[in-house]
């Protein structure tokens, strides 16, 4: 029996365009589920759905702002009616600053105000709240539902320059907790993975410095940047009746950037 087959399930994985939530996506197609591919930009959910379907896979991609809730909910009734009702929801999509410089000088929190948080707050929190409120009811109605969201070591042990997007997937992770125990004995787990510095296209210009990334890795018990396979396995685990007696945690795959009980 393979406890991760994820035949007959249909996953709904957002932020699936590039990096961590690609590699989820294919990660879930290769145990067999199907997966409703969205991203910010449809020919970049295309693109990942196309590669599932070209290995044999099914999936669509869908184009949605995860800040907007009728968008999400339209996303999830168009996906449940070309693939069949979701059963797993991986809240992925995040916005962790500038693409071309994600670890750029913000300045100091006390002189920003609430435009400046508004980006970080909207997709980072917000952004599950939505996608959880539009897959939740026919989880519920169904009795059986997975929903694993991608956080960051910054909202568990704080980045000095990334306070209040810390401060939103600290949110992410307690609205999580609260979640899991209001939606337990309808079948649903809910459950964080939380990551520090993975090889995406998103990071690609730091891990490029030759001296800032030796600088970074001083900080990683494992002295080598995570992979989006690495963020992807523990995705998987949770999403799958694996995990079918785990809920309200959160599962730092970080390196050992930070090692906390």
């Amino acid at each position: 029996m393979n406890v991760l087959d994820m035949t007959g399930r249909v996953a709904l994985v957002t932020g699936a365009g590039q990096g961590v939530g690609r590699q989820v996506a294919l990660h879930i197609a290769g145990h067999g589920g199907a997966v409703v591919v969205n991203d910010f930009h449809l020919d970049r959910a295309e693109a990942v759905a196309a590669e599932i379907t070209e290995a044999g896979g099914q999936a669509i991609g869908l184009r949605c702002d995860v800040t907007d809730l009728d968008e999400v909910t339209e996303m999830v009734a168009r996906g449940s009616a070309e693939l069949g009702p979701v059963d797993v929801l991986v809240n992925n999509a995040g916005n962790a600053g500038p693409a071309d410089d994600p670890l750029a000088h913000n300045p100091p929190f006390w002189e920003t105000g609430p435009k400046d948080w508004e980006p970080w707050i909207a997709t980072n929190f917000f952004g599950v709240l939505n996608s959880c409120r539009a897959a939740l009811p026919g989880m519920v109605e169904r009795g059986y539902g997975r929903i694993v969201s991608v956080i960051s070591d910054a909202g568990r042990t704080g980045e000095p320059h990334l306070a209040v997007y810390g401060g939103a997937k600290a949110g992410a992770a307690g609205f999580s907790r609260g979640l899991a125990k209001s939606v337990g004995r309808h079948g649903i787990t809910v459950n964080c993975v939380s990551l520090s510095t993975i090889n995406t296209p998103g990071v690609a210009s730091v891990i490029a410095d030759p001296q800032l990334a030796r600088a970074m890795l001083r900080s990683y018990v494992i002295r080598r940047f995570g992979e989006p396979s690495d963020a992807a396995n523990a995705v998987l685990f949770l999403a799958s009746d694996a995990a079918a007696w785990v809920t309200g945690q959160t599962y730092p795959v970080n390196g050992g950037y930070a090692i906390t009980p």
